[in-house]
C-alpha cells in the first residue's frame, strides 16, 4: 500500500505571529518555521502503518511519499518527514501561499500521478486554520473521506476511522483509496534520531513547479486587512460577592 502525506511549512507553533506594519499579512521575516503539527501526526501515523507499531499490522504500508507545496525552504520540512521514516519527497515550488481549493487541485494531480491507496493529511494548517483541503481533495477525487481521525485501522481493504463528535465517538469504514485527515489525539509524533536525519539527506526529493500540473490556481479571495486580536485589559480584585455583583451590574453584564 502506498501512502501519500501532504505536509505544509508554517510558523512554528511556539512563535508569536506578528502582523506586518501595512496590515497586508503576517510577517514571516526571520521567523522560525516548522512542519504543521497536524501534518506531523499524519507522517507519524503513516510510518506506524509501515513499521507495524501500535495496532497496525507490520507492512500495512510499503511506501510513504511526502509532498509539500511551498517555497524552496519547504525542502527542510520534507527532510524532517523523511527523517521520521518517509521514503521520498516531492516539492512543488510556489512563492505564493495557495488557497485551499488550489492546493486541493494540485494534490489531485499528484494523486493521479502517484496513485496512492491512502492520502493521510492533517485536518488543518495552523496558519490559515481553514480545515478545507482534505474535504475538497476527497470531493475532487470522488473518494470516501474520514475527517478528524483519533484512531485509524486498515483492514479488509478498508480504512476504519474513529472520530470524536459532540455525542461521543463515531466510527466510519471507508473503502480504499480514501482521504483521511488527522486530529491531535491520533498519536504523538516521534523525534527524528541523528542517524535517521543523516539518512534523510540521501533520500530523494523531486522538485517540480505548480505550472507542471496545468492546474488553475488563480486566487479567488482577496485579503483586505490583517489585524492583531485586541489586547486583554487587566482584571480587578473585589473584596466580596456583593461587590462582585455590584461591579457586574455597573458593567451591564447583569
Amino acid at each position: 500500500m502506498k501512502v501519500l502525506v501532504p505536509v505544509k511549512r508554517v510558523i512554528d507553533y511556539n512563535v508569536k505571529a506578528r502582523v506586518k506594519a501595512d496590515q497586508s499579512g503576517v510577517d514571516l521575516a526571520n521567523v522560525k518555521m516548522s512542519m504543521n503539527p497536524f501534518d506531523e501526526i499524519a507522517v507519524e501515523e503513516a510510518v506506524r502503518l509501515k513499521e507495524g507499531k501500535e495496532h497496525h499490522a507490520a507492512g500495512t504500508a510499503d511506501e510513504i511519499v511526502v509532498v509539500s507545496i511551498g517555497p524552496s525552504q519547504a525542502q527542510e520540512t520534507i527532510r524532517t518527514a523523511l527523517a521520521m521514516g518517509a521514503d521520498r519527497g516531492i516539492l512543488i515550488q510556489s512563492d505564493t501561499d495557495l488557497e485551499p481549493l488550489a492546493v486541493a487541485k494540485v494534490l489531485k494531480a499528484v494523486v493521479e500521478e502517484e496513485k496512492p491507496d491512502l492520502v493521510l493529511m492533517g485536518k488543518q494548517a495552523i496558519d490559515g486554520d481553514n480545515n478545507a483541503v482534505g474535504q475538497m481533495l476527497a470531493a475532487l477525487l470522488d473518494w470516501p473521506q474520514g475527517t478528524f481521525a483519533s484512531k485509524l485501522e486498515i483492514k479488509d481493504g478498508k480504512a476504519v476511522v474513529t472520530r470524536e463528535i459532540d455525542g461521543g465517538l463515531q466510527t466510519l469504514a471507508s473503502t480504499l483509496p480514501a482521504v483521511v485527515t488527522t486530529d491531535l489525539r491520533l498519536n504523538t509524533p516521534r523525534y527524528a534520531s541523528l542517524p535517521n536525519i543523516m539518512k534523510a539527506k540521501k533520500k530523494e526529493i523531486v522538485t517540480k513547479a505548480v505550472a507542471d500540473y496545468g492546474v488553475d490556481t488563480a486566487p479567488r479571495l482577496k485579503v483586505l486587512k490583517v489585524t492583531e486580536p485586541p489586547k486583554r485589559s487587566a482584571g480587578i480584585k473585589v473584596a466580596d460577592a456583593a461587590e462582585l455583583v455590584a461591579k457586574l451590574k455597573s458593567e451591564g453584564v447583569l
